[in-house]
């Protein structure tokens, strides 16, 4: 049987947990989500359903991760009472991991190919109208899309092909580290920009009329939906993580610092976009290509602000490319454990599977636009974040709060062991009730609001 690799440190395993959940999600898809409901009162209600929805799920993950030792399939399967089909839905994590690397891919390439751009100074006293329309040129064209998905595929591929300590850990260390400094010293810069206050006001105050726009349940959903969707939870995206480390630390500990990273990530996010956004007259709810419009407008007004604009998407790609490992390194983990291969081999055939899937994507915003498979106006990008996002997440969620708190699952009594199990913060035995009834009753209704109030 073949042994299972291991992390080298704990700071490896905090660092490549929050890289898997910090990254474009928080600095992309935090930011436009944020302004598309309101700002404020969605930051609120996002940071309590990440303390109470998010933090327990992570730590179901890790702890089903660290008791078996395997990727989620092969883990539901060891773990599940004889007779019973919990394992069922290993296979839809699998798929939702490839299909959230189909669309991620091609996101990261944006990134990678607006850092080319950084560095040949193209922004360089760019104003509005004219870096939207580099935006445009940049989605109108096949070309640039597929060749900078390409490059970011094999630099994704390439790196898990290698050993999870002499290269990933390695490297996700590295990338985190630097985004993170990098991301606090472009937060106070554009605090200090004119109109900053007003940015930092819709940001963070809650707005009765900003509320009235977005529609309360809509808001309260889309935090719900945001505070899964940054932590990478419900997929077995965590759960592989927790199955390279060992017992030495209680799993809630590990989870609570995870989410307090991510956080962290994502209000600095929102603090060096919506100030720009004020301060250069960009609508907050410009959506999707929000920070592609605000984060290029701050760099051609500031003091050095190619070197500065080129390091900082120079790291936000290595923040997504911390997200694609996270994410990839599951589905390498599903060929290891359910068909032996070699690492080198399932990273190979997983990446070819990844890049030859992506070009859809790609393509759904040029040559194939006028394909909108959900509804009008929704790409295939948004058909995919769709299955990941309001299917995958939340609907894998649910099925774990089930499993780990009910009998005819794992059940709390050993879910609570594994968890507890080490130094550090402990989960309460008298959160039973909680677990058993308020978290699935919670993480059901977002499960089916969200697909129902999608398409009605």
């Amino acid at each position: 049987m073949r042994q299972r690799e291991n992390l080298r440190s704990r700071l490896g395993f905090i660092l490549l947990s929050a890289g898997c959940a910090i990254g474009i999600g928080n600095v992309w898809r935090f930011p436009y989500i944020t302004g598309q409901y309101g700002g404020g009162f969605f930051v609120m209600i996002y940071v309590l359903f990440l303390i109470i929805m998010g933090i327990p799920t992570i730590t179901m993950e890790y702890a089903i991760g660290r008791a078996t030792r395997k990727s989620i399939q092969p883990a539901l399967k060891e773990l599940e009472l004889q007779g019973t089909k919990w394992h069922l839905w290993g296979y839809v994590a699998m798929a939702g991991n490839y299909v959230i690397l189909m669309f991620y891919s091609v996101v990261s390439g944006w990134l990678l190919y607006y850092f080319l751009k950084m560095v040949r100074g193209d922004f360089v006293g760019a104003d509005t109208d004219y870096i939207e329309l580099m935006f445009q040129e940049m989605m109108n064209s096949p070309k640039i899309l597929i060749t900078a998905m390409l490059v970011v595929m094999f630099i994704t591929t390439l790196t898990c092909m290698f050993s999870l300590q002499g290269s990933v850990e390695k490297v996700s260390k590295f990338i985190m580290i630097a985004l993170l400094v990098l991301m606090v010293v472009l937060g106070i810069h554009s605090l200090m920009l004119p109109g900053a206050l007003k940015g930092l006001t819709f940001f963070l105050k809650p707005s009765l009329g900003n509320i009235r726009k977005a529609g309360l349940w809509n808001t309260v959903y889309a935090a719900m939906n945001q505070s899964f969707f940054t932590l990478s939870i419900g997929m077995g995206g965590m759960e592989i993580f927790g199955s390279y480390i060992g017992k030495d630390r209680s799993l809630t500990g590990e989870a609570t610092i995870v989410a307090a990273l991510d956080t962290f990530v994502a209000l600095v996010a929102g603090m060096i976009v919506f100030p720009a956004c004020f301060a250069y007259g960009i609508a907050p709810n410009s959506g999707p290509a929000l920070i592609f419009l605000t984060l290029p407008r701050v760099f051609s007004t500031m003091q050095g602000g190619r070197l500065w604009g080129s390091l900082f998407f120079l790291f936000l790609f290595f923040a997504a490319e911390s997200t694609m490992i996270g994410v990839f390194e599951n589905d390498v983990s599903f060929f290891i454990d359910l068909k032996g291969m070699s690492r080198r081999k399932a990273a190979l055939i997983a990446g070819l599977i990844i890049t030859v899937m992506s070009v859809p994507c790609a393509l759904g915003f040029n040559l194939w636009s006028d394909f909108q498979p959900l509804r009008a106006g929704k790409s295939i990008m948004d058909l995919e974040d769709f299955f990941v996002s309001n299917i995958c997440l939340p609907v894998g969620s649910f099925i774990f709060t089930l499993f780990c708190s009910r009998k005819c699952g794992w059940g709390f009594e050993n879910y609570l062991s594994e968890v507890n199990t080490g130094m550090g913060l402990k989960m309460a035995k008298g959160l039973r009730w909680y677990f058993r009834y308020i978290l699935p009753a919670m993480v059901g209704f977002l499960a089916l609001y969200g697909i129902v109030t999608y398409f009605f």
